[in-house]
Formats: structure tokens, sequence, C-alpha cells
């Protein structure tokens, strides 16, 4: 029983815990951090070992729609458990001391998911949400663009529709796609009017990854991973129907996902001072008092995250969306990584100047380290979290946007003839 359970709560956890203590052992270690393929020398060994943590995610994700925790928070009228954010809390805490996780499936579970059932028409939600619960489907986002930058409505990939054959036709490219070359299928904003101005053109699909036109190409990180790509989209097309909210409103649709997206990462990564203790404890500094001092900071921010986690899920619990103060969570955790890895070298010594197998813990809180700069751009990045903040939260005045009210033709005209030497 963790010290703010409810009784309620507490029965969840202890009959999760069960469950979990009878099911998860064969699964242990699945998809955690992805640490175990971060060594991969090439992309194709980065994809082989990508694919076997996807197999491992499909098993235990089928596991546990088996066993009836799949979605333990989804509305049941859309196959879930029914249950309450608290309980889906306390069951990830539990998966997390089980060390079991779907991590390759999170988009879709914690992304897509809560988009459709708030967007989706009735045949969207049938189609797609049942193979996420049962662990048959993986997603990306096909959202960032290299010419857009932290600009998300600056994107110039084009959709035009083909009335006669009913499709839409996407022309463009999207770059830092996390499990582009696993995922079954990909959810897209397109501009599908440059006539208007830039936040009210956009239109918000569904595409099928196995789709003709479509090319994946790894990037390599400064971790040694792949784990993300850029995606070529030529002359793709997609049915009508892949059309979630309406055509040229996007954007409000985007903006339940990046929600999502935010609340998932800031509510990920488990705690950090338990594990930075036992390093500790295993190097003999566990009396230092400098460690001491570095562990209790990482063991604070674990706390902060946790209660504003609690906060989340309770405003959940009565109908609020996840707004702004995901801003606040993301932040946190990238904060988090940053120090907790810092730390952990800091403990580890001389021997941190080591990688792989020759560092402690197969070099876990080297990749780490390197890992956690990248918590600082994905899902926005740390100046985008605190323009929402400032504006959503504290109520400043909004920044100038200058181009607002222009019509996002003549922003591209514009940028091509500043672009000329």
């Amino acid at each position: 029983m963790d010290a703010t359970d409810t009784p309620e709560l507490a029965a969840f956890r202890a009959e999760a815990r069960t469950w979990l203590a009878e099911n998860a052992p064969e699964h242990a270690g699945t998809v955690k951090h992805r640490l175990h393929f971060e060594h991969a020398d090439t992309a194709r060994e980065y994809e082989e070992a990508e694919l076997a943590s996807v197999r491992a995610a499909k098993a235990w994700q089928a596991r546990l729609h088996a066993g009836g925790w799949a979605g333990v928070s989804w509305p049941a009228a859309f196959g879930g458990r029914g249950g309450t954010p608290g309980q889906e809390a306390v069951f990830a805490e539990e998966s997390d001391r089980a060390d079991v996780s779907v991590g390759p499936l999170l988009i879709g579970l914690k992304m897509v998911g809560p988009t459709l059932m708030r967007h989706g028409t009735t045949a969207q939600c049938a189609a797609h949400l049942g193979p996420l619960l049962s662990g048959q489907s993986v997603w990306c986002q096909l959202y960032s663009e290299p010419e857009a930058g932290s600009d998300l409505a600056a994107l110039r990939t084009r959709a035009v529709l083909d009335e006669a054959a009913g499709e839409w036709v996407v022309t463009g490219q999207k770059v830092w796609t996390s499990s582009a070359q696993v995922a079954d299928w990909a959810i897209l904003l397109a501009r599908t009017d440059v006539d208007v101005p830039k936040h009210q053109g956009i239109t918000y699909f569904l595409v099928d990854m196995r789709s003709p036109g479509i090319e994946v190409r790894p990037l390599r990180q400064m971790n040694g991973s792949y784990h993300f790509n850029e995606v070529f989209l030529d002359a793709v097309r997609i049915p009508a129907d892949q059309v979630v909210g309406e055509v040229n409103g996007g954007w409000k649709v985007v903006h339940t996902t990046l929600a999502a997206e935010r609340a998932m990462i800031g509510g990920g990564g488990g705690e950090k001072a338990r594990a930075l203790l036992a390093l500790a404890v295993s190097r003999g500094r566990d009396g230092d008092p400098l460690v001491r001092q570095r562990i209790a900071e990482v063991f604070t921010l674990d706390e902060i995250l946790r209660f504003l986690g609690l906060k989340m899920r309770a405003a959940i619990a009565r109908g609020v969306q996840p707004g702004p103060e995901g801003s606040i969570m993301k932040l946190l955790v990238a904060r988090r990584a940053h120090e907790a890895a810092a730390a952990a070298l800091a403990i580890e010594g001389e021997a941190a100047l080591l990688a792989g197998a020759d560092a402690p813990d197969d070099g876990a809180w080297q990749q780490q380290l390197l890992s956690a700069q990248g918590l600082r751009i994905g899902g926005g990045t740390d100046f985008i979290q605190l323009n929402a903040i400032a504006e959503r939260i504290l109520g400043l005045p909004r920044r100038r946007q200058p181009d607002k009210d222009t019509p996002f033709r003549e922003l591209t005209a514009r940028g091509r003839k500043e672009d000329r030497p």
C-alpha cells in the first residue's frame, strides 16, 4: 500500500500486485528504456532489436488484455476496464516495480487512443481501439518537419483532395519520428488549405504506414541509437474517411494529442532516487554527504512529480482533460533525467568514463545522460512549455504573433524571397 492510497486504491493495488506477481515474471525486463539496444552498431541491428522489443511489448499487452488489465482507465464502451485515473496510476507504479512495460505501444495507447475517443468517428474507434488494447498495432506520429522547427503550425506537408477517388494525396517530409520503422499506423498533420492563416488550414489524418509512397530513413543520435527517423511521403493516398475531426480543423484535434503526450512524458521515467541510492550502496558511497545531497535533490523531484501526477489524475477524474499543467511535469521530467544521470556518473567516479559492458550497469546511466537531452526537445521544447506555463497558467500576456492572421501562402512566398541570396 502507498501512503496516499485510499482504502479502495489500496485494495486495487493489492489485486494488481498479485496479478502481476503471477503474470509478469516471464515478461520482466521488456522494453525498459530501450537500453538493451542502444548500443547497436548499425541501423539494421537497431531495427532488428527494435522489432524484438515490439514483439515483447505486444506479447505483454496481449497478456494484459486477456487478463482484463488493458486500458485500465479507458471507458468500458471503448473496450477498457472502466477504472479511474488513480487506478491507472497505481497499475503503472506496480508495473514499473514488476519491471514490465509496453514501451513501443505507448504512442498508440496514451496519445492516439484518447484522441480517437474524443474526436474520432464511430467507425475509426471500432477499427483502431480494439487492436490498440489487444497489442496488435504500433503507432507513430508524423508531426515535426525540417522547416517548421518548434512552430508546428508552420508545417508544409500538403494534402490535396482527389474528389473522384475519394482520397487525399499527401506529399511532404517529417522528421524525429519515433518507431517509424516498426509502426503499422501513424497520426499525420498535413496542410489542406494554404489560403487561410497557418493554424486554420491543417487537417489531422490516420495513415497506414504500409501505404505506397512512404519511405523511412533512420537518424543516428548522439547516444548511438537509431530511435528517430525521417519519413518521406510521395503522393501517398489516404481515404477520405481517415480524417479525424473536420477538414482544416486539425489544430483543435492536435491539442488533445499534444496534451496527452506531455502528460505521458511528464508521468514517465519512474522513480530515480531509489536507483541512485542502490548505485551509491553498490559503490560504497552511500555515506558520502555530497552524494546523499544529490540523491535528496533527485528524490525531491521524484516527489514533486508524483504529487503533480496525483493532482492531474484527480482533475481527469472530474472530467477535466490534461492541460498546460502537463507542461510543468514535462519540464521537470527533463530536468530530473539530466540531474539523476549526472548524479549517477558522479557516484560512479572514474568508472563514469567507461561505456557499454565495461561500465557499471552496462552503461545505463551514461546512456540516460545522453538521452536526457532529447527530453528537452521531444513533445515540445522547454521554451514551448515555458510559454504555455506563462500564458495559460500565470496569465501573462501572449507573445506577439505577427503572422497569426496572414494566409499561409503569403508566408511561404515571403520565406522563399528571404531565402534567396
